[in-house]
């Protein structure tokens, strides 16, 4: 009955922005999720891709309650400790030089955007400002980051767009040197494409990128939101492929739960910015901080999570792989990266989808065709197991 209640409130009260599934998350632990009515899930979501640790974390907990109890909140006009301390465990583990934290993926990349521009404007006296950026790509849904993002079923009804975005195919080096021109101000890509069907590149694509922006003399900027913080088995997908960014934006899983943004650059780009040229009041906020401080302690000690994370990823796929082996009209391709997944069918996944929530376990769909799993980091063999298992029953009866 309460259940019921919850979802007509939802329906009356909430604008309806989301295709929701009829089900009450309230209670989360490691894996597991328990709706209001009590029926337990395995959860492959994982908040997409944001509970890197799984679900209230024990030391991500006490870390919010205390500093919660310290200070929750205080304007950045002021100097910020935990937001010190994240930045330099952020500097100190990867390229950069500096930090702009903000609230959540789409702000780091409109940041990004804003810092290429304006590096160029205010520090090299260039008259450059496009932008160039995939076709499949998801790059947020505010306006530069939604003109950025090379998929129109996401434009229909805003236009019109920011102008001086361009798009090109991912993987195709010929395309994006063609796209090039003395406006460019930069290239920016998902290292992996994750909304957009998990796709990976060529193994020298990205060091192709590298090449051009450097001959042509563009800003590369990566957009980690969704393969940043572990979830390809290094702290940064671009460890992957030895090509070090000009510019890289963070969010989901830096919070371990909690919304946070961040844009790391060098000291050389970072001197596009000045006081007042960008700002977010609640960026890099004590509490978030926290949290942030504690997931990524975590993820670094003694690098057993990530050591986790390939291994689990690794057997994830290969689970996988014998499932395509079953059922080779079904599925297409499997594809991953450590523990971002992505199963492509050769139907539409929607009711798979639904079908896995039935039976206890949440997974996602993207692209229309791929079912992908980002499950936390701490995932074990016996719960892909689990998954797979159920994925084979419906599989079975659907062939």
């Amino acid at each position: 009955m309460e259940n019921r209640k919850l979802l007509e409130d939802s329906a009356h009260y909430l604008l309806q922005t989301y295709n929701r599934f009829p089900l009450v998350l309230r209670k989360g632990r490691g894996m597991k999720v328990w709706s209001s009515d009590g029926k337990e899930f395995h959860d492959f979501v994982g908040g997409i891709a944001v509970n890197v640790l799984g679900h209230c974390h024990p030391k991500v907990v006490i870390a919010i309650q205390k500093q919660a109890q310290r200070l929750i909140h205080t304007s950045n006009l002021y100097h910020i400790e935990p937001q010190i301390k994240l930045a330099k465990l952020l500097v100190d583990n990867s390229f950069a030089d500096k930090v702009f934290f903000c609230n959540s993926g789409t702000e780091a990349n409109e940041a990004a955007i804003k810092l290429a521009r304006r590096y160029y404007h205010e520090v090299l006296n260039q008259h450059r400002f496009e932008v160039v950026s995939a076709i499949n790509s998801f790059h947020g849904r505010t306006y530069a980051s939604l003109s950025a993002t090379g998929q129109e079923k996401f434009h229909k009804g805003f236009e019109p767009l920011v102008p001086g975005f361009k798009h090109v195919a991912f993987n195709d080096i010929d395309a994006l040197e063609g796209a090039l021109t003395k406006e460019t101000c930069a290239v920016l890509l998902e290292p992996i494409q994750g909304e957009g069907g998990v796709r990976l590149p060529d193994p020298d694509y990205l060091s192709e990128v590298r090449r051009l922006c450097d001959k042509h003399g563009v800003l590369l900027i990566f957009d980690e939101v969704q393969t940043g913080i572990g979830r390809t088995g290094k702290l940064f997908a671009y460890e992957h492929y030895a090509t070090t960014p000009d510019i890289m934006t963070l969010a989901k899983g830096l919070g371990g739960g909690v919304p946070i943004g961040a844009m790391l650059t060098t000291d050389k780009i970072a001197a596009g910015f000045q006081p007042g040229s960008h700002a977010a009041t609640f960026g890099g906020n004590p509490l978030v901080c926290a949290a942030a401080i504690a997931t990524l302690d975590l993820i670094l000690e003694d690098g057993f999570i990530l050591d986790q994370c390939r291994r689990m990823g690794k057997y994830f796929r290969s689970k996988l792989e014998d499932l395509k082996k079953e059922f080779p009209s079904l599925i297409a391709d499997v594809r991953n990266m450590g523990l971002l997944v992505g199963m492509e069918l050769t139907r539409d996944g929607a009711p798979i989808v639904k079908t896995c929530m039935d039976r206890g376990v949440l997974i996602n769909c993207t692209s229309g065709n791929v079912l992908r799993f980002l499950p936390p980091l701490i995932v074990t063999e016996k719960e892909i197991d689990h998954l797979a298992e159920i994925l084979e029953q419906i599989f079975d009866n659907l062939s």
